[in-house]
């Protein structure tokens, strides 16, 4: 091993590597050359630069090779490394630094400070991460050839055979990631009943990969569309990417406690945003609430039966044909609607109301008139307005790239929710937002076009750009942007990108593409809808929620998992999804639907909902308009749990409180697996049933339908029942809990934890703030 200059190992050549790639490595691409480092490589105190070139004739697997690489390595802080290889004319797409701004380089690391080393070998050009303190190899690239073509962009890391694997989120599959023949597909879907084994609302590409010798993490900055493979070889398990575009931006976390890799990681995709006190309470929505007496007499019921409510959401229901910032003027009459809401404030109670990004295509309508004006909509590559359809018919979309679109959003949000004339929500909810389109090709619609747009042209596989020439890292021009001839896994029919979707051929104002940015689009929505609510109330901390995201979208918003079920499955979905977005991608303020969105559901599933729901962060009860209402005081035993469930909430809620302001200034994660408190202990790495809710309280909960039992594991350490105070010894097994009633749940207190309690709940997050508190029992 040659060193290049430092007094300890930053940067190195690996002597002896293999002049070519084995076929038993990678079958599928044998022949494909890699690259090799050409010229002089040119390191400083903590960089280095290199150029790179294909090692041999081109193998143009799914693209077109691309001849000439850069890579860039950069020692950003002592536990973060950068690696980044770049095509070298910087044609190829990277997300821009206005959607996810780029960290740099500490200005008080030194060269012998680093804990991770960064070793390559030159012919093939392959790489190695290392920990600095023990040699420990945590990234690897030599079992494969570098692959980097206009449309397919490869590169695989070889594991140890015991490693558990967590992250690649959004999904619906078990919390530590499976060994083998597993793939996660980055493509955001609308996805009714969360499919497992599919492409879910959002795209995340982080893992944590913990070991008895510690945990680090791993992020590709890429909002491609790709698959990551996890798979077995004769020689071993191995983690491959495979997109269809992008180029490879790598973060390297050193951890080495779990929860440091995830307040690394948020140190990269934003912190957390810090949600308002109110948004912790019990909320309430349905898709299909007829009218606005319907909705009150939901808010009366609540009252009556003695159940804390905190917020009444509006889904579509209130929209005049179903067209953002109209209320029905039938069924929600404006002075009614705002009467309504400020009785809710009256009471100290707070109201939401959704918006989606699709906006009618109609000239009289005077959202997509202003809309028009400010230039604020995608285009078709003739110049005419891209049409699809969504729940207002035919629709246009905001184009988030244009510089008219933020100020148009806003204004309509402005005349729309300002307190003195219009109506005082108290925070904004974004569906549909990934974007979902309910036309599949240009011949759906049920009714003419509008006069002011010409018929949406039949995608083809050309390329034509609406803006002047490229700039930097706005993709490579020439590209087939339908159908790629690597497919990814997306559910949609066929894999198509398109499909449900925003066509992948439309072009961004500033030259870019949806084939690019689609996985962008939810977090954009989202943003821009934060910035508005800011303008509008700059002195209050906005409350966005939306059902689409990327790498750092809990820096602007929360999220909900999207269409459940009322399945038992499902429940015990909502904790590992939970677990994901919590510990490992930034996203403290999440949820699902509680008892689930689509289908009936049952009383006793909603009963054991209503109480793991409330030790999760965002607690709604939600449910579609063709299910049957599902309100808790429908059932008497749902009734019981809910107000046993929401009273310890309440108690509870400057912990959590304090645990959302931790998340937002450090990322440390307000609920994480067993594993981030006891790493070392080998029996948590598996659950996925059981959390921890902030530092200090282990949550168990009854999963199994029909059943009145847990079966629990409690490491070695002292814990109290939460509920009674009783001492518990953890012995490091499996314990079963009988006669769990169904308006329980066990909940342990972990021994030397200091919890501060009000001393009793109240029918408000505001009367629980007039509430004495009291530490331990």
């Amino acid at each position: 091993m040659v060193i290049l200059g430092f007094s300890t190992v930053l940067f190195a050549i690996s002597t002896g590597a293999l002049a070519v790639f084995p076929k038993s490595a990678d079958p599928d691409r044998y022949g494909c050359p890699g690259y090799e480092v050409d010229g002089e490589v040119t390191t400083n105190r903590t960089s280095l630069t290199a150029n790179l070139k294909l090692a041999g004739d081109a193998c143009n697997l799914h693209g077109t090779d691309i001849e000439r690489l850069k890579l860039t390595v950069e020692y950003q802080t002592d536990f973060r490394l950068h690696v980044k290889i770049e095509d070298a004319d910087s044609q190829v797409y990277q997300v821009q630094e206005q959607v996810l701004p780029r960290p740099t380089s500490s200005s008080n690391i030194t060269p012998v400070t680093p804990w991770l080393n960064f070793t390559y070998t030159t012919n093939p050009f392959t790489f190695k991460v290392a920990r600095a303190i023990s040699d420990e190899v945590l990234f690897d690239t030599a079992g494969s050839p570098l692959i980097f073509e206009t449309q397919y962009v490869h590169v695989r890391t070889s594991l140890p055979q015991e490693v558990n694997l967590y992250g690649l989120g959004e999904h619906s599959d078990s919390f530590g990631l499976p060994e083998s023949n597993y793939k996660r597909t980055m493509w955001n879907s609308e996805s009714p009943f969360i499919p497992q084994n599919s492409n879910l609302y959002g795209s995340h590409p982080v893992y944590y990969d913990h070991r008895p010798t510690g945990t680090h993490g791993v992020f590709l900055l890429s909002s491609s569309g790709m698959d990551i493979d996890l798979g077995r070889t004769d020689t071993g398990r191995y983690l491959e990417y495979n997109t269809i575009g992008g180029v490879l931006d790598f973060y390297f976390f050193t951890g080495p406690d779990p929860a440091a890799v995830s307040e690394q990681y948020a140190l990269i995709v934003g912190l957390p945003a810090m949600m308002p006190y109110w948004a912790l309470g019990f909320h309430q929505c349905k898709f299909g609430w007829k009218d606005l007496n319907h909705v009150k007499e939901v808010v009366a019921n609540y009252s009556a039966a003695g159940i804390p409510l905190e917020t009444m959401w509006g889904d579509i229901d209130y929209m005049d044909k179903r067209r953002d910032f109209t209320p029905d003027p039938v069924n929600f009459p404006l002075s009614e609607y705002k009467e309504f809401i400020n009785t809710l404030h009256q009471n100290n109670q707070h109201y939401v109301m959704i918006l989606d990004p699709g906006i009618a295509n109609d000239p009289s309508y005077p959202t997509f008139e202003r809309g028009a004006q400010s230039g604020a909509f995608l285009r078709a590559d003739d110049g005419s307005f891209y049409r699809g359809r969504q729940w207002a018919g035919e629709v246009v979309w905001p184009d988030w790239f244009a510089p008219g679109a933020q100020p148009w959003w806003t204004n309509e949000i402005q005349l729309t929710f300002d307190p003195s004339c219009g109506l005082p929500v108290d925070g904004l909810w974004v569906d549909m937002d990934e974007a979902s389109n309910m036309c599949d090709n240009t011949l759906c619609f049920d009714e003419k076009p509008s006069p002011a747009s010409t018929p949406t042209p039949v995608p083809s596989t050309g390329y034509h750009r609406r803006c002047p020439p490229p700039e930097l890292h706005q993709g490579l021009p020439n590209r087939n942007l339908f159908t790629p001839s690597y497919h990814i896994t997306n559910h949609a029919k066929d894999h198509s990108l398109s499909g449900g979707t925003l066509y992948t051929n439309i072009t961004n104002a500033d030259g870019t593409t949806q084939y690019d940015t689609h996985n962008l689009y939810g977090h954009l929505t989202a943003l821009a809808t934060r910035t508005a609510l800011l303008t509008l109330h700059p002195n209050l901390r906005p409350f966005v929620l939306t059902r689409s995201t990327f790498s750092g979208t809990g820096s602007v918003a929360a999220h909900w998992f999207g269409d459940n079920a009322s399945t038992w499955p499902h429940l015990r979905a909502s904790i590992t999804q939970m677990l994901t977005f919590t510990a490992l991608h930034a996203m403290p303020m999440v949820g699902s639907d509680v008892c689930g969105f689509n289908s009936a559901a049952e009383p006793l599933l909603c009963a054991r909902w209503a109480m793991v729901g409330a030790f999760q962060p965002f607690y709604r009860n939600h449910a579609d308009i063709t299910a049957p209402d599902q309100e808790f005081y429908r059932w008497e035993v749902v009734a019981r749990a809910a107000k046993k469930a929401i009273d310890a909430r309440y108690r509870l809620l400057d912990y959590v409180y304090t645990a959302l302001h931790k998340a937002s200034q450090t990322g440390r994660p307000v609920a994480s697996p067993l594993w981030f408190a006891w790493p070392g202990d080998e029996g948590t790495y598996g659950i996925e049933t059981q959390w921890l809710w902030g530092e200090w309280l282990v949550v168990s909960p009854v999963l199994e339908e029909g059943s009145m039992q847990v079966e629990m594991y409690l490491p070695r350490d002292v814990f109290y029942d939460f509920w009674t105070g009783e001492r518990v010894q953890g012995e490091g097994k499996v314990v079963t809990l009988a006669d769990v009633a169904w308006d329980e749940i066990p909940v342990h207190v972990r021994g030397g934890g200091i919890l501060p309690l009000r001393v009793k709940g109240g029918m408000t997050t505001s009367e629980v703030r007039g509430v004495n508190f009291e530490v331990g029992k």
